[in-house]
């Protein structure tokens, strides 16, 4: 049987028109924002608190599978990677007994499934005084300047005056993984964090390209005639960074050059080396399937 708090929901979405105040915790995470997360602490493949239209995950569960019965740790050792969550904040909700929402129901989920194994990033309000503050979270990175959200995709506005205004909140980033082992406490700047997150973009899209079929095959006779490694001298640092990942020379000479374009251009925009290492070893991955595909 659905649950009530489902049924609301989708009597919510089929509306013909929206005012703000019945958003609720339906609010979107800005892509930037999460890619930055991703970025910081991905790969992040499992979205706990999503539906059809939002989730930023390749797999998600939304508001009917209830997130609060599901065996996350599981699910993650399956899949590989971490969870990602920006949870609702409705008041505690029941169906037959078991919480369907309340923050204080999530944390306490999501503790349990840390002594399980697995990393879960919750995106959250930097709210310490309220009792589900996630005093037991390994790591607790502060965001720097307030962050806002966007609409859902179902959202139709009753008047013009139904437009989101300035008023973002303070927001931080609880990380549960018991395998952690840096520090407790970090602050990041809002604009560093969706920086990280436009660059990790521009590279998924990159992959994405790269793992597309050209719409036209070259003649074997033209494609014999293009060189095969691009004529390049790189910066001594993309050299550097190059060696360091793993596989990185095992891949054909051109897509090593094209490799080493995006660790330049990375490198040029001054992102941190560990995150170049990064960002650049899930492209080394995606090159590689395209490989073997």
């Amino acid at each position: 049987m659905t649950s009530t708090y489902c049924k609301s929901l989708e009597a919510l979405r089929s509306k013909a028109a929206h005012e703000l105040k019945e958003v609720g915790d339906q609010w979107r995470t800005p892509d930037h924002l999460f890619w930055g997360i991703n970025a910081m602490f991905g790969p992040l493949v499992l979205d706990l608190f999503a539906d059809n239209s939002n989730a930023k995950c390749p797999a998600w569960y939304t508001a009917e599978d209830n997130s609060l019965t599901q065996d996350w740790a599981e699910r993650l050792a399956e899949l590989g990677g971490g969870a990602f969550a920006n949870p609702p904040y409705s008041r505690s909700q029941y169906h037959e007994k078991q919480a369907v929402t309340g923050m204080t129901h999530i944390i306490n989920h999501a503790m349990t499934m840390r002594e399980k194994g697995g990393r879960y990033v919750f995106l959250i309000k930097a709210a310490t005084s309220e009792t589900w503050w996630p005093d037991g979270a390994d790591h607790i990175a502060f965001i720097r300047g307030r962050i806002g959200f966007d609409l859902p995709s179902w959202f139709i506005p009753a008047d013009e005056k139904q437009q989101p205004t300035g008023a973002f909140f303070a927001g931080a980033i609880a990380v549960f993984d018991k395998s952690w082992r840096g520090e407790r406490f970090s602050y990041i700047q809002r604009t560093d964090l969706e920086a990280k997150g436009r660059a990790f973009m521009a590279l998924a899209q990159f992959a994405a390209r790269m793992a597309t079929p050209p719409a036209e095959k070259v003649p074997e006779r033209q494609a014999a005639e293009l060189p095969e490694v691009e004529s390049r001298i790189w910066p001594l640092e993309v050299g550097l960074i190059f060696d360091q990942l793993a596989d990185a020379d095992a891949i054909e000479p051109a897509q090593q050059n094209k490799l080493k374009a995006h660790i330049n251009q990375l490198w040029l925009e001054r992102m941190p080396n560990n995150e170049i290492i990064t960002v650049a070893g899930g492209l080394v991955a995606s090159m590689q399937g395209v490989a073997c595909a």
